[in-house]
């Protein structure tokens, strides 16, 4: 088991995150939100350049790991595109991504976005869907709902990595989101001293970090676990978006308590960061439901988890 990418994966990562900033960086999430319809045009050029989507990460190994890592590189910029959901997109059809799906409502962060998308829910029904309709994306992140046509396909072997990859997104956006505090609690003073100093707020910021490295262990972990596609992936990947939300709770809580009101207002990076944040907490599963579909999974037998018997 491996626990931390290739050196040919973080290069590529860093690669994706360097175009990305200069594409626009923030600035990219800024514009999709005031034309839905621009989001294609403002990334797609960009991670085309890269290869991006020659990645097959189904092939395993280092396509899987750069797959992953140009995921947390899109995460740190917030990028107003489904990046994960792209590259995950099925062989042997013309669709443009793979989506999860709640059992609920057909929703996914596709506004704004044409063409031809798969989804597949938890127990691995499989749906061809386009936009159907959606709220502005102030308000809804890009959220929209869908319409489905049945696919006759059994995807719950789609369904971990379906899961996974999404995942790494929102690490990205953790990273991202402990990077702005931890600056933003260094230029700011009180008392003649920066409030980094104070002993209290170093406690709440590394109490965020905690949660943040734990996540990027469990995502090292669900990564390979994917990558070995044994009996254990499904577990592992909803134990991974379990800790992924839980992790981005105490982030976006520690991180909004420090900045303060200003958290909220645009004018800082944060604010950003947690709207967009929001889809990839709620679906296909929030906190509760993924709580219950990973117990439903492992029923008795519990996980074998990191520190498991070797599989």
């Amino acid at each position: 088991m491996k626990l931390e990418l290739s050196d040919e994966a973080r290069a590529y990562g860093d690669s994706v995150r360097g175009a990305l900033e200069g594409a626009g960086g923030d600035r990219l999430v800024q514009d999709a939100e005031v034309a839905a319809e621009s989001r294609a045009a403002l990334v797609l050029p960009v991670l085309e350049r890269l290869g991006a989507w020659d990645l097959d990460p189904r092939r395993g190994g280092d396509e899987l790991e750069a797959a992953a890592a140009m995921c947390r590189a899109a995460g740190w910029w917030a990028t107003p595109y489904p990046v994960a959901e792209r590259v995950a997109r099925p062989r042997g059809r013309t669709v443009d991504g793979l989506v999860a799906i709640p059992d609920g409502p057909p929703t996914a962060r596709l506004g704004g976005l044409g063409g031809r998308w798969a989804t597949v829910r938890l127990d691995g029904r499989m749906f061809e869907a386009t936009v159907r309709s959606s709220a502005p994306p102030r308000a809804s992140a890009f959220v929209a709902e869908l319409e489905l046509t049945p696919i006759p396909d059994d995807g719950r072997a789609e369904v971990p990595l379906a899961l996974v990859l999404p995942c790494w997104t929102l690490l990205g956006l953790l990273d991202r989101a402990m990077a702005e505090t931890a600056a933003y609690i260094r230029s700011r003073h009180q008392f003649g001293q920066p409030i980094a100093a104070f002993q209290g707020v170093q406690f709440q910021l590394t109490e965020a970090e905690v949660e943040r490295v734990g996540l990027e262990a469990l995502a090292h972990h669900a990564l390979w676990s994917v990558q070995v596609g044994g009996a254990d992936a499904l577990a592992d990947a909803l134990a991974l978006r379990l800790a992924a939300i839980e992790a981005a709770d105490v982030v976006f809580r520690v991180a909004h308590q420090l900045h303060g009101a200003i958290g909220f207002c645009d004018e800082t990076t944060l604010s950003w960061l947690s709207r967009h944040s929001r889809p990839l907490r709620r679906s296909p599963l929030g906190l509760s439901a993924t709580r219950e579909a990973l117990t439903r999974t492992i029923g008795r037998q519990g996980l074998a988890g990191l520190f498991g018997e070797a599989r």
